[in-house]
C-alpha cells in the first residue's frame, strides 16, 4: 500500500492562507488521481478537491475559488493552496486516492481557522 504524510497545517485567522503539502510513497502515485479529504469533528470525512496524472481539478462547491490542488509528479507530492480561510474549514486535511484501494489513510493535518 502507499502510506502519504500530510503536512502545512496550523492556527490560522478568518481569510488568511495555508498551504498543505503530501508526500506519497511509491512511484504509483504517478499514474492515479490524487484527492485531498478533510473530516471536522462529528463530520464524514469529504473529498475537496482532486486533480488528475493530467493536471485537470475538481472542487467541491464549498472550496471552489478559494482552494488549488496541484501535484509534481517527480517529487510524489500534491499540494492544496488555501486562501480565503473560513472557520468552516477547520477541519484535519488528509490526501489519498478517490479512485484506489491502493492509499493508506495518513494522520492527516490538522486546520483550525479561529480569531
Amino acid at each position: 500500500q502507499v502510506q502519504f504524510v500530510e503536512s502545512g497545517g496550523g492556527l490560522v485567522q478568518p481569510g488568511g492562507s495555508l498551504r498543505l503539502s503530501c508526500a506519497a510513497s511509491g512511484n504509483i502515485f504517478r499514474v492515479l488521481v490524487m484527492g485531498w479529504y478533510r473530516q471536522a469533528p462529528g463530520k464524514q470525512r469529504e473529498l475537496v478537491a482532486s486533480i488528475t496524472v493530467g493536471g485537470s481539478t475538481n472542487y467541491d462547491d464549498s472550496v471552489k475559488g478559494r482552494f488549488a490542488i496541484s501535484r509534481d509528479n517527480a517529487k510524489n507530492t500534491v499540494y492544496l493552496q488555501m486562501n480565503s480561510l473560513k472557520p468552516e474549514d477547520t477541519a484535519v486535511y488528509y490526501c489519498n486516492f478517490p479512485t484506489s484501494t491502493l492509499g493508506r489513510w495518513g494522520q492527516g493535518t490538522q486546520v483550525t481557522v479561529s480569531s
